[in-house]
This record gives structure tokens, C-alpha cells and sequence, in this order.
């Protein structure tokens, strides 16, 4: 773009003529938007636009002695009575918007806004944001506070948008947020961008955080979209996609999408019809868009090595690691990506590595509804219905907020909400950024939420149990563990973690393992895929018409059954597996028994009756037999993905029940044939040491394999001769019984031998402290532990 003229140098800055270090000048959105511009537009495209400067704003509260009357009124206010603050901060706000503009200031706007439509053609659609001299700091975000106005298409209408934009200083929320966060009324100033729309309504937008913003976890890019234009995230009226792609192995060339939700994406945000009134309206998306992703894989990828790129930057610039808030919009016109904002993300970025707050549920109730978890926390309160601002004056200190979505006029008194439960929104909508800068937990995406729960109803939110929140019936008692890691002294050995479920695989991942010891993969079988794997293979076979509607409702969007088998199975594994890169994760293949994959959809016309599952078809003999083979081979092919595709090399395979020699070296081929080779490209093949015969013939097993795992449940009920699952001879069942322990030694001492690696997985080392004192004294080289035994354990044997 060429230079501006001379003419309205004073108060108009281009994108490509600032950056980070003008500030004061530009406020903390527009000075982004210059450094993306000037420092990485040959990477990344910007809308074009300009600024309208901070000493725009100042020169107008400065005319006819406004400001001295303003701060009467800021003074005097009790701005945390929420009967006064509404009329006075209207009062301010039309104080701005009647204030006179200072001389050449619309003149100035005038010619900027006609040199964009000599580029882009008259009545160009521009995006009018505010952009304070203190947002978008590493500290301070102001995210959503100052209003921002789409589609003006006039420059008259654009000169009434920036006195709207000046006016929204003095709202309710900016006033408390400045309170809140300790900025002086007027040491805040507010400049005013005006960028270029990207028809965005033509196809998708969103929100990219270079961090999980949960558990915070800077390993993954989080991309969030919906169709049309990205307010409906923003507001949570609709419930965006979202997919996951993790940064170290992008890095090194496997770019591939960890994780992929698709959400409903009801309606969504269009340009209106009319040039300077009702510049947008909502539209309902049609069925099949609502299905359909709202970018393609490439799109994904493309968007996340953008946000990598501007993280890289700003991290330089700030001179330390910087997340970032991003947002994206797609052309319907020209198809190609666009970044319209770019900020430091804050809430994470302020928390200390060595903190960990650890909740946990330690009592029980009904699920009244569940959604989507932000946060980690746990709250009780009563419901406090709200649909318009009116209600929240009802809403009481330490009451749970409940309603259909959040506004941003509501912010100013959401702060007394011990959690927010919203019907609509996915993890980056308002009340989800709310409540994570307020630190409460929320549900987002809570279907039903106002019908299912009454008002004044005591309930307990929980945000701890992974991706899904849950709302329980009345007060359920919880404990919170503030665990400073830093002063935990390692071990005598390698502490690792249990795992099932991938919901938390980033937030357990916090903890200070050496890895996972054991990844069970039942719980995604069972949760994230339902079905029978021989059901999705061979559908014709199974007799239920029903089932078969279900197996096809679950297969829809996929190429069948195996497809659905194998992405469902490898975005869980790969997960787990990310979430813990590059330490060691030891996945354990499938060791279902025939009941419980009897119970998996279909599964009642593939599995027979067993007397006793326990000790039946289960492990190494399934993955051998016709009967389950082809199954098993779906495993293998969704492994094969994890560690070839997503490059998640860290993943160790680890094998169950294997009964004999035979079942070992024929496994072992099956595996082979699907092209996972022990030793190739670094993979490791571990055996589950669970079995007499494993103890027995240990000198021989070490020869196929690359490291043990005690299963000591099995090991003392099969040397023990007792059915772990009996209520009658629980209290005979004793994994320090001596003929227990001495196989134990037996396995340590073998494996050592023969120079392999030996660990155990049981819950025995988390429920009796001398027994893992006793193994760290015998030289277990790991022991692997459930996550809420894991800081325990440590502390314990610390003290030891």
C-alpha cells in the first residue's frame, strides 16, 4: 500500500507503519494487528486497514473541560452496586458520544476510509474494533470488554462507529474490569482499528490458543470454527468445532491432527442487507453443514503452523515463551486463510510452573447434566436462572449463574458466581473466557440445563473428571491438593501414571512422572468408538436391525467401519501419547474380557458366554484367534498411525495375558505383518508379566521382548487361585502374600538379567506403602500409579 498523504498524518496510522512498541499510540489490538502486518505479512495474511490513534480519543475527553466532569461521576459512583452502575455508566457514555471530535479528525477518517474503497471498491464492508492502550498486554487481555462493530459500509457510518467505539470505555464491564485489574480511569486511553472484512460469511471463522487451555499444556495448538462470521463463537450461540494439533512432532515434520470434535454449529453470523443499519443478521445453517467440518484437515494445519509462527514472534519480542489468543476468518471469495487479531494469551501465562492444583470429587451423587469442562475446579452454590442483565441483580455471591449463553454486559457482576453453567458455547465462547480469567469453573454446552435444574436447587459443579463437566444433585463433598511440584524430591525410582481416558491426558501430564506405565485402552474403545470392532467389520452379521441403525449412525462421515474404528482408537492413543511427549507411553493393547465386549454395541453376536472371562478369552489368545484377528489388526493399523503419521514415537506397545511362548511369537508375527516391527524406527514391544508362566519362563520371554510390566491383580489371583472379583474371598486376596512376593523377585531379578526394563502397574503400590518400599528395595526400575495416588506416593517415599 502506498504511504498516506500528508493530509491525515494526524490522527491515521496504516497496519504497516506500527507495531508492539507503539502502544500508547495504537492500544494493544491495533498494535498487533501492525507487528503481524509489518513483521510476518510475507508468512501470514492481514486485512488491510488502518488506525485511528489513541490521541484521537484523548484530544476529544480533553475538549470543553469533559473529562473533569466524568471523573464527578466515576468518583462518586459506588461501582459495585449494580443499581447505581448501570445509569451511570450510560451517562458517561453519552457524555462521549455527544462530545465534539477534534478538528480534522473526521476529515481524516473520511479520506482513509475512500482510499480503502478505491483499492477494494465503493461501500467496502470494514470491521470497526476498539483497541485500549492497555489490552492485549502478557497481563491484561480486556478481551471482549470494548465493542466492536462488523460490516460498516459508509464512511459516515464509520465516524458514528469509532464515537461508539470511544463511548464504550465507560461501560458497565470496561469500568470493572479497569477496577478488577488496577488501572487508573484515565491512564487508559483507546485507539480504533479499521480493518477490511473478510467475507467470513461466506464461510468460517474462529480462534486459535497455542496452548490447551485447560491444563494449559503449550504442546498443542487448539483451533476452534463455526460458519460465518466468528461472533457466534465469541457469544456461544453456536457450538464450534474444534480440533487439536500438537506442536513438537509438527515441528519435525508430522503434521497430522491429534483430535477432532465436531460441533453443531447451529446458526450462524452473515452481513446484513442494509448499508449503515442492521449490518448483520443470523442465519440457521442447514443439516448437512452442521455435520460437515468448517475447514478442511489441510485449512487445520495451515492455520497452526500460522499461530506457531506468530507465538515464535512474539516470544522473541516479549523475551520469554508467549502463547497466544489468535483469530482467524476464511474468504468465501478468494478461499484464502486470514489472521484479523493476535494477542498474548493470559491466564495461563501468569500461573507458575510449579504450581499444581489438584481437585478431586471425594463423595458421590446423581448427574443432573453434563457439557463441556473449562477449567479444573469444583463449586457448590444454588441456580440462579439468568436470561437478561435485569437478573443478575437476584444473583448472589457464591450462587451457580445457569443460563442458555453469557453476555459480555454481564461481566461486571459474573465475578460473584462461584461457577457458570451455559446451555450453548464451546471452549473459547465469553462465559467460557470469563470464567477462566475469574478462575471458577464452567459447563458450556450443557443441553437442557434450564429445564433439567431448578432454581435455588443446591448442585455441585465439577470440572475435574476430564473434558466433560458435571452437574451433581446437592452438595457433594471434594478435597483440593496445592501441590507445589518443585519441592518434591524424586524417588528411588521412576515414578509413572496409570491412564485410560484422553479427556485428561493433559492435565495429569502435569504431574511429575517419568511417563505412563500403563495406557488403557478399553475406556476409548468402550467411550469413544461403543461398538464391537468385529460389529463395525462385519455389520451384515449382526441380527439387530436396530443395532445396525446404530452401527450406521456411528459410521456416518467415515468410510466405514474399520475407518471409524481405527481414527476413533488412534485420536485417543494419539492423545495420551502426545499429551506425554517424549516421555515414554506404554500403551497396552485391548484386554477386554468376552462379557464386556459382549456389551459393546453389536457385541452380543461375536462374543460366547464365558463361566468365567476372567481367566477365558482375553489377550494374547483373542489377537490370534479368527474369531478376533481381524480385529486386532485394526489396532495394530491405529498404532501404526500414532507413531508413523502423527511421528508420536514415544508410544511402547505393550502386550496382555500372554499365556505361552507360542501365543508370543505368533502375536508378535501378526504385529509384524501390520508393519509394526520390533526395533523399527525405535519400537519397543513390551509383555504384561501377569501369568505364572510368564514368571516361570521369564528367561525365554526376555528374549521377545523389550521390557515387563507386573500386572500384580492378576499375578495373585492366578497364584493365589482366587477370582479377584469374589466379595467372599476379598479379604484373602493379599499381593504381599510371600508365594505373591517371591514370584515378583523372581520377575525383577530375570528381567534384570537379562538386561531388560521391569516395571509394575497394579494399584497395590498405591494402597500399601510398604510394598513399594519393598519393590524400590528389590530395584524395580518403575512403578506406575494411578493420578490421584501419584503426588502421595511421592511425598511419601520422599520422607522414606
Amino acid at each position: 500500500m502506498p504511504k498516506p498523504s500528508q493530509h491525515y498524518v494526524r490522527f491515521i496510522r496504516w497496519f504497516d507503519e506500527i507495531g508492539l512498541d507503539d502502544l500508547n499510540l495504537a492500544g494493544g489490538k491495533n498494535a498487533s494487528l501492525g507487528e503481524l502486518a509489518r513483521f510476518l505479512g510475507s508468512s501470514i495474511k492481514v486485512p488491510e486497514g488502518f488506525v485511528i490513534t489513541a490521541d484521537a480519543y484523548r484530544q476529544t475527553i480533553d475538549r470543553d473541560n469533559l473529562w473533569q466532569r466524568m471523573m464527578v461521576i466515576l468518583d462518586q459512583t459506588d461501582w459495585r452496586n449494580p443499581k447505581a452502575t448501570g445509569p451511570a455508566a450510560a451517562t458517561l457514555r453519552a457524555m462521549v458520544q455527544n462530545a465534539r471530535l477534534p478538528d480534522g479528525l473526521v476529515a481524516d477518517i473520511e479520506f482513509a476510509y475512500r482510499r480503502l474503497e478505491r483499492e477494494f471498491g465503493r461501500g467496502v464492508a470494514v470491521a470497526v474494533r476498539s483497541s485500549a492502550t492497555a489490552e492485549d498486554s502478557p497481563t491484561a487481555s480486556f478481551a471482549g470488554v470494548h465493542e466492536s462493530y462488523l460490516n460498516v459500509r459508509s464512511a459516515k457510518a464509520l465516524v458514528g462507529a469509532v464515537k461508539d467505539c470511544f463511548a464504550s470505555l465507560f461501560s458497565e464491564r470496561a469500568i470493572s474490569y479497569r477496577i478488577d485489574k488496577g488501572f487508573a480511569h484515565h491512564s487508559v486511553a483507546l485507539s480504533v482499528g479499521v480493518q477490511r472484512m473478510i467475507r467470513a460469511d461466506r464461510a468460517s471463522s474462529g480462534v486459535i490458543f497455542t496452548l490447551d487451555t485447560e491444563s494449559g499444556s503449550r504442546d498443542v495448538v487448539l483451533i476452534s470454527g463455526v460458519w460465518g462470521l466468528g461472533e457466534a463463537i465469541v457469544q456461544g450461540i453456536a457450538d464450534p468445532d474444534e480440533f487439536l494439533v500438537h506442536k513438537p512432532t509438527m515441528r519435525i515434520g508430522r503434521s497430522t491432527i491429534l483430535r477432532r470434535r465436531i460441533g453443531a454449529k447451529q446458526v450462524k453470523l452473515v452481513y446484513g442487507k442494509r448499508m449503515d443499519a442492521g449490518r448483520t443478521k443470523w442465519q440457521t445453517v442447514p443439516r448437512k453443514m452442521q455435520a460437515m467440518q468448517c475447514l478442511s484437515d489441510a485449512e487445520i494445519l495451515d492455520l497452526a503452523r500460522q499461530a506457531i509462527l506468530i507465538e515464535g514472534h512474539y516470544s522473541t519480542h516479549y523475551g520469554s515463551p508467549t502463547p497466544m489468543d489468535v483469530e482467524w476468518a476464511k474468504d468465501g471469495a478468494d478461499g484464502e486463510l486470514y489472521i484479523i487479531q493476535a494477542r498474548p494469551e493470559t491466564v495461563h501465562a501468569t500461573v507458575g510452573d510449579a504450581a499444581l492444583k489438584l481437585f478431586r470429587l471425594t463423595g458421590s451423587g446423581p448427574v443432573v447434566v453434563s457439557g463441556q469442562a473449562v477449567g479444573q475446579g469444583i463449586a457448590t452454590g444454588v441456580v440462579r436462572f439468568v436470561t437478561t442483565k435485569a437478573d443478575l441483580a437476584e444473583l448472589n455471591a457464591g450462587d451457580v449463574l445457569v443460563a442458555e449463553t453469557t453476555a459480555p454486559d454481564w461481566e461486571s457482576v459474573m465475578k460473584r458466581a462461584a461457577a457458570i453453567v451455559t446451555e450453548h458455547g464451546g471452549r473459547t465462547c465469553h462465559a467460557a473466557i470469563v470464567a477462566r480469567e475469574l478462575g471458577i469453573p464452567a459447563i458450556v454446552g450443557a443441553k437442557g440445563a434450564r429445564s433439567l435444574l431448578q432454581a435455588g436447587q443446591q448442585i455441585t459443579v465439577s470440572c475435574a473428571e476430564g473434558e466433560r463437566g458435571k452437574v451433581y444433585a446437592g452438595h457433594i463433598p471434594f478435597a483440593l491438593d496445592d501441590v507445589d511440584v518443585a519441592n518434591i524430591t524424586p524417588a528411588d525410582v521412576e515414578i509413572m501414571v496409570n491412564i485410560g481416558n484422553p479427556d485428561i491426558a493433559f492435565r495429569t501430564a502435569a504431574l511429575p512422572v517419568a511417563g505412563v506405565g500403563l495406557a488403557r485402552i478399553e475406556f476409548i474403545i468402550a467411550n469413544a468408538i461403543g461398538a464391537h470392532p468385529m460389529a463395525l467389520l462385519f455389520p451384515e452379521r449382526v441380527t439387530s436391525k436396530k443395532t445396525r441403525r446404530q452401527l450406521d449412525a456411528l459410521t456416518k462421515g467415515y468410510r466405514g467401519g474399520a475407518d471409524y474404528y481405527t481414527s476413533r482408537l488412534a485420536e485417543g492413543i494419539g492423545v495420551i501419547t502426545a499429551a506425554f511427549y517424549p516421555r515414554p507411553v506404554i500403551v497396552r493393547t485391548s484386554d477386554f474380557k468376552s462379557n464386556e465386549y459382549a456389551s459393546l454395541i453389536g457385541g452380543a453376536d461375536f462374543e460366547k458366554p464365558e463361566n468365567n472371562p476372567m481367566i477365558g478369552f482375553r489377550g494374547a489368545s483373542r489377537y490370534m484367534h479368527p474369531d478376533f484377528r481381524p480385529a486386532f489388526e485394526l489396532e495394530c493399523a491405529a498404532i501404526k498411525h500414532v507413531r508413523d503419521d502423527m511421528g508420536l514415537t514415544n508410544l511402547v506397545i505393550m502386550i496382555p495375558f500372554c499365556r505361552s511362548l507360542r501365543e508370543a511369537n505368533e502375536v508378535l508375527d501378526i504385529m509384524a505383518r501390520s508393519d509394526l516391527n520390533r526395533g523399527e524406527n525405535g519400537l519397543k514391544v513390551y509383555m504384561m508379566c501377569e501369568i505364572p508362566s510368564n514368571v516361570i519362563l521369564i528367561d525365554e520371554f526376555a528374549k521377545l521382548f523389550d521390557g515387563f510390566s507386573i500386572g500384580s491383580n492378576d499375578l495373585t489371583q492366578l497364584i493365589l487361585g482366587i477370582d479377584r472379583d469374589a466379595d467372599i474371598l476379598a479379604d484373602s486376596f493379599n499381593e504381599e502374600d510371600p508365594a505373591v512376593l517371591k514370584m515378583i523377585e523372581q520377575t525383577i531379578a530375570g528381567t534384570h538379567k537379562a538386561g531388560r526394563h521391569c516395571g509394575i502397574c497394579g494399584q497395590a503400590p498405591s494402597d500399601r506403602p510398604g510394598f513399594a518400599k519393598w519393590l524400590i528395595d528389590r530395584h524395580i526400575d518403575s512403578i506406575s500409579l494411578n493420578p490421584d495416588s501419584v503426588l502421595r506416593v511421592m511425598q511419601r517415599l520422599a520422607l522414606d
